[in-house]
C-alpha cells in the first residue's frame, strides 16, 4: 500500500489536469482548483523539510569535520542569521529599511552577481570544448558561432565593409539566428514537448515509479 496509494494519487491527479484542460467545466475545473490549492500546502512543506535536511547535513559535516566543513558553518550562520533577522521584524520584513532588505541588498545580491559572474567562465569553457571541429556537424557550429559573435560586433561591418548591405556580417548574424537557429530551436521545442508527454503518460499510468524512490 505504501506504493499503490501514490500511484492511484499521481494517476488521478494526472488525469483530472489532462481532462480539465479539454473540459473546463463542473467539476473538472473545481477539482483543478483544489489541487492546486493542496500543491501550495504541499510546496510549503516541502520547503520546510528541504531546510531542515540541509541544516542537519551541514551539521554533520561540522560535527565530522568533513571537507569543507567550514563552508557548512557559513550555510548554518547564513540561514540563522537571516531566519532571526526576518522574523524579529515580523509582517514589515521587506519594507525599505530593515535590516532584512539591507542584508538582501548589501549580501544576498552581490553574493548573487558574484556567482552568475563566475559561470560565466564555466560557459566559456564549455563553449572552447564544443565548438572544437571534431566532425562535420561541430564544424558547422563552429563557423556558425563564429559569424554570429562577429556579426554582433563593430568590428564585424568593418571588415565587410567593401560588401554589400546584405551580405555583411551582421545580416549574416541576423540571418542565422532568424532562421537555422530558430528552426532548429522549434524542433528542440517539440522535442522537449513529446518527452514530456511520453514521461507524463508513464507516471500517470504508473510504469514510471522513480519518484517513488527505491526500485520498482
Amino acid at each position: 500500500m505504501r506504493r499503490e496509494i501514490p500511484l492511484f494519487i499521481t494517476g488521478v491527479v494526472g488525469i483530472v489536469f489532462v481532462l480539465q484542460y479539454f473540459i473546463p467545466h463542473f467539476p473538472f475545473n473545481k477539482m483543478n482548483a483544489w489541487f492546486s490549492d493542496w500543491f501550495s500546502i504541499v510546496q510549503a512543506c516541502a520547503i520546510w523539510l528541504g531546510v531542515l535536511n540541509l541544516l542537519k547535513i551541514s551539521f554533520q559535516n561540522i560535527g565530522r569535520r568533513k571537507d569543507d566543513w567550514g563552508y557548512a558553518i557559513v550555510i548554518v550562520v547564513s540561514f540563522l542569521a537571516i531566519s532571526i533577522v526576518g522574523f524579529a521584524e515580523g509582517e514589515a520584513f521587506r519594507d525599505s529599511g530593515t535590516s532584512f532588505t539591507w542584508l538582501y541588498d548589501y549580501i544576498y545580491t552581490p553574493l548573487s552577481s558574484s556567482m552568475f559572474a563566475i559561470l560565466a567562465f564555466f560557459v566559456a569553457s564549455a563553449s572552447y570544448r564544443a565548438f572544437r571541429a571534431r566532425n562535420f556537424e561541430a564544424t558547422l557550429l563552429l563557423l556558425a558561432a563564429f559569424f554570429v559573435m562577429l556579426g554582433r560586433v563593430p568590428i564585424g561591418d568593418v571588415l565587410t565593409s567593401f560588401m554589400p548591405d546584405q551580405l555583411q556580417l551582421s545580416s549574416l548574424a541576423t540571418w542565422i539566428m532568424n532562421f537555422p537557429q530558430t528552426a532548429g530551436q522549434r524542433a528542440i521545442m517539440i522535442g522537449i514537448a513529446l518527452g514530456i508527454v511520453s514521461t507524463s503518460l508513464r507516471i500517470i499510468l504508473g510504469v514510471e515509479r522513480s519518484h517513488l524512490g527505491g526500485g520498482d
